[in-house]
């Protein structure tokens, strides 16, 4: 299946989005303790790419959404599989996410995340799918922005296959 899908950003432009993003947050928190929270299971492979750029203090931890199922569209149904073990209390909180469509799942996490009780809360995504948006959720740092597309690869799954791809890949209809 893996040769029928279309390669829309190597494994290069992949580790050069993510090295621009990793500059951004240096930047942005010089001096300054942040919390990265990944959201499972598709955020790992990133996640742990872009922590080996952070320079600036750091803690990471993670949560387990679903929204998607075995399914290619999201059921708009959001189910909190795991919680994040970290005290959030007065943390900088950075959400990273590998894809950004529909916006639900990450805007039904960013509410529940308030009871936790951040200082500040800022949202990190490899690719942002801006045309499938159903929830406005801002994105403070983005590798890509695409218009759509079903993406694969580098954490990103139909049915928990193909996260292993080293590059992202579109389903083409």
């Amino acid at each position: 299946m893996a040769e029928d899908l279309k390669i829309l950003f190597t494994k290069e432009e992949i580790a050069e989005a993510t090295a621009t993003i990793a500059e951004e947050i240096n930047r942005d928190y010089e001096g300054r303790e942040i919390v990265l929270l990944g959201i499972l299971t598709g955020a790992f492979l990133f996640l742990a790419d872009l922590v080996r750029l952070i320079k600036v203090d750091c803690k990471i931890d993670f949560v387990r959404l679903s929204s998607y199922g075995n399914d290619t569209a999201s059921s708009g149904k959001v189910e909190k599989l795991m919680s994040h073990k970290l005290d959030l209390t007065g943390a900088n909180v950075i959400v990273v996410e590998e894809v950004v469509d529909t916006g639900l799942t990450l805007s039904y996490f960013l509410e529940d995340l308030k009871s936790s009780g951040p200082k500040e809360v800022k949202v990190c995504s490899l690719v942002d799918k801006r045309e499938c948006r159903k929830k406005e959720i801002e994105i403070d740092y983005a590798g890509f922005v695409i218009e759509d597309g079903f993406l694969l690869g580098y954490g990103m799954d139909l049915a928990e296959r193909l996260r292993n791809l080293p590059d992202i890949r579109v389903k083409e209809d």
